[in-house]
C-alpha cells in the first residue's frame, strides 16, 4: 500500500497540485490522467522517490518492492537482454551476481562455501531458478522472439528496447508497479498481452496513459490531475468521464438556481425596502441574500485541439482499389500480392508485426514509392493527405517561424487565417512567431500537433 499525505508541488509561483491525500491499495490499477503539463509524470516521479515534493510525504512500507518503468531506452545497452530483465528484481539480480562471482573464485574458502549456501537458499526462495523461464515467457508475450533474448540490448531497435524495459518493470512479481506511458511504441498484440497481465496482477499498479481504451481495459480507479488538485475516482476512464461531466453539470445547475433565487430576493428588496409594512421581510431577505453562496468553477488545465476533416467535394462510391501489390525492401519481401478494396463508408486500420510493411504500403499509396508489381487506383472524387510515422523531414533545416512554415500548406495565405488554424491546435499568441524547430514543448512529440491543411 502507498499512502500520500498532504502532498504539494510548486515551481516558484506556479502550483501543479496541492494538499493531496490518497491511498493506493493492492489489487487495484490506478490510471493518472490530466492535460499536458498538469503534472502526471511528475506525480509518478514523486511516488517513485525520484523527486522531492514541496510539502507532504509518500509512505511505502519498507518490506514492499516497488518497480518503475525506465524511460531511457539506451540505459542498458551494455547488458544482455535477459540480464536486463533480471535487474527488475534488484535483490535477486544482486544474489545472482554475487554467487556467480564466488563460484568463479580461484581460492574458494570454507567461508565462501557457507555464504554460497545461504545465497543459494535465498535465490531459490525468490524463484531464481525459474527466473530465466519467467523472463523469456514475459518477453515472448510482448512479442520479442527467443533468438533476441540472448542478444545485447544495443543490438535491438527502439521498439524492442521498450519491450525489454517493460518486461524489466513487470518481472519478479513486484508489490507496486509504476508505469509511465507503457503502451507507447507497442503493437496491438503487445498491448493486449499487457492488458491481460495487469488484469491478473495482484499488486498495486499506478500508470500514466493517454490511451483511453487501455485505461478502460485495465483501470479500477482514475486519478485526475486538474484545477491544481488531484482527485480519485472509482471506476475506469469512461466512468470518470461521465461522472466528472455530471458533477460539472450539477454545479452549473446549482449556480443557476442560486442566481435565480438571488434575483428574486433582490427584486423583493428593491420593491419593498421603503415600505414600512414590508421592511421586516425585506431585512430578512437581505440576510438570506448575503448567505447565498455559489459553487466555485475554477479554470481547467485541459485544452483540447480541434481537428476537423471537411471533404473538398462529396465522396463517390469507389475510394481505393489495390490489386496484387508486391514490394521488396533491402532484399526482404515486405508486401506479397496485397489486394483489397475500400468503399465510401469504410475505415481501415493496418496492423501487423512488420512495421516496415505497413509503412511501405502507406508510402506506395501516397505515391512516394513504386511497387515492384501490382497496381492501385484512387477514386476520381478522392483527395489524399498523409501523416507519416517519421516527421523529421518536415522540420530539419527549417528556420522559419511557425506561420511562415505553415503557409505553403494552406489554401489561404492570410495571417488571420493561419493564426486561426494554429489556434485550433493550441498554438496561440507569440508561439506563432517562434522557429518551427523549437516551437513544441517537451511534453509533445515533435510533429504531433502540426498537420497539413487540406
Amino acid at each position: 500500500m502507498i499512502t500520500v499525505n498532504d502532498l504539494s508541488l510548486s515551481y516558484g509561483t506556479d502550483t501543479l497540485f496541492a494538499r493531496t491525500n490518497l491511498t493506493f491499495t493492492p489489487g487495484n490499477c490506478y490510471g493518472i490522467i490530466g492535460a499536458n503539463g498538469a503534472g502526471k509524470s511528475t506525480f509518478l516521479n514523486i511516488l517513485a522517490g525520484n523527486l522531492e515534493p514541496t510539502t507532504g510525504e509518500v509512505v511505502l512500507a519498507p518490506e514492499l518492492r516497488l518497480s518503475v518503468l525506465k524511460q531511457d531506452q539506451n540505459q542498458y545497452d551494455a547488458y544482455p537482454v535477459l540480464e536486463t530483465v533480471f535487474m527488475g528484481n534488484a535483490r535477486l539480480y544482486e544474489v545472482l551476481k554475487q554467487k556467480d562471482a564466488l563460484y568463479e573464485k580461484a581460492d574458494f574458502t570454507d567461508e565462501d562455501g557457507v555464504l554460497v549456501s545461504e545465497l543459494e537458499a535465498e535465490f531459490a526462495e525468490m524463484g531464481g531458478w525459474e527466473a530465466e523461464a519467467d523472463a523469456s515467457k514475459m518477453l515472448g508475450g510482448l512479442g520479442l522472439p527467443t533468438a533476441q533474448h540472448y542478444k545485447q540490448v544495443s543490438e535491438l531497435n527502439g521498439r524492442e528496447k521498450v519491450k525489454v524495459l517493460l518486461a524489466q518493470a513487470l518481472f519478479g512479481q513486484p508489490d507496486v508497479i509504476l508505469l509511465d506511458e507503457p503502451t507507447n511504441n507497442l503493437d496491438y498484440a503487445s498491448i493486449s498481452w499487457l492488458e491481460d497481465f495487469l488484469l491478473d496482477y495482484d499488486g498495486t499498479v499506478i500508470l500514466v496513459s493517454h490511451d483511453r481504451h487501455f485505461l478502460n481495459a485495465v483501470c479500477t480507479h482514475i486519478v485526475d490531475i486538474d484545477y491544481t488538485k488531484i482527485k480519485l475516482y472509482v471506476g475506469n476512464y469512461d466512468f470518470w468521464y461521465d461522472s466528472s461531466r455530471l458533477m460539472q453539470q450539477l454545479m452549473r445547475e446549482q449556480n443557476r438556481k442560486t442566481e435565480e433565487k438571488a434575483k428574486e430576493l433582490q427584486d423583493f428588496i428593491a420593491r419593498f425596502s421603503a415600505n414600512k409594512s414590508k421592511a421586516r421581510q425585506a431585512t430578512s431577505r437581505k440576510k438570506l441574500l448575503e448567505n447565498l453562496s455559489f459553487e466555485e468553477m475554477p479554470a481547467s488545465s485541459r485544452r483540447y485541439p480541434w481537428v476537423g476533416f471537411s471533404p473538398e467535394r462529396e465522396l463517390g462510391k469507389d475510394v481505393l482499389f489495390v490489386e496484387s501489390l508486391s514490394k521488396t525492401v533491402n532484399g526482404e519481401k515486405v508486401l506479397n500480392d496485397v489486394s483489397f478494396t475500400l468503399g465510401r463508408e469504410d475505415k481501415v486500420a493496418f496492423v501487423g508485426d512488420d512495421e516496415l510493411a505497413v509503412t511501405t504500403l502507406m508510402k506506395i499509396l501516397m505515391g512516394e514509392l513504386e511497387p515492384d508489381s501490382g497496381s492501385y487506383k484512387w477514386g476520381v472524387s478522392t483527395s489524399q493527405a498523409y501523416f507519416p510515422k517519421d516527421n523529421t523531414a518536415f522540420f530539419e533545416g527549417h528556420d522559419e517561424t511557425l506561420l511562415q512554415w505553415l503557409a505553403p500548406y494552406s489554401p489561404d495565405q492570410h495571417e488571420s487565417y493561419l493564426r486561426q488554424f494554429l489556434g485550433r491546435m493550441l498554438f496561440s499568441g507569440d508561439d506563432v512567431f517562434k522557429p518551427v524547430k523549437v516551437v513544441l514543448p517537451p511534453s509533445v512529440v515533435p510533429g504531433t500537433k502540426l498537420v497539413k491543411i487540406c
